[in-house]
């Protein structure tokens, strides 16, 4: 998956924006104003951090080469994903899937009536 097509899948979620909260480098994207996704756009490599449950995030960690513990971020609960590598579409788009589901749960009630009603 290119930079693009992660881009436009995830721009498809409800309450979801784009922006370079920390410079104009670092591309996030968030639900009602949390971070589900971030990437930084002058790496080499194309990598994103997703948000993991904790128990997933070291299981997919051990199958996985091009999954690893988040960099610069808590690694308990995120993961850098190598997106340019052996992952397919699939896996790559059901990982944005888990980071958004997972900030989601996290939401107030009050975000939550909210983004039911976007």
């Amino acid at each position: 998956m290119d930079i693009e097509a992660f881009r436009e899948f995830c721009l498809l979620k409800k309450g979801v924006t784009e922006e370079f909260p920390f410079d104009e480098h670092v591309l996030a994207f968030k639900v009602l104003g949390k971070i589900f996704a971030l990437t930084n756009l002058n790496n080499e490599e194309f990598t994103v951090n997703l948000k993991c449950n904790p128990e997933r995030a070291v299981e997919l960690r051990d199958e996985f080469n091009d999954i690893q513990p988040g960099f610069h971020m808590n690694k308990k609960h995120w993961n850098t994903v190598f997106f340019e590598a052996s992952l397919d579409d699939k896996m790559l788009r059901e990982l944005i899937e888990h980071s958004y589901d997972c900030v989601c749960a996290k939401l107030t009630k009050k975000d939550k009536a909210v983004l039911a009603n976007l």
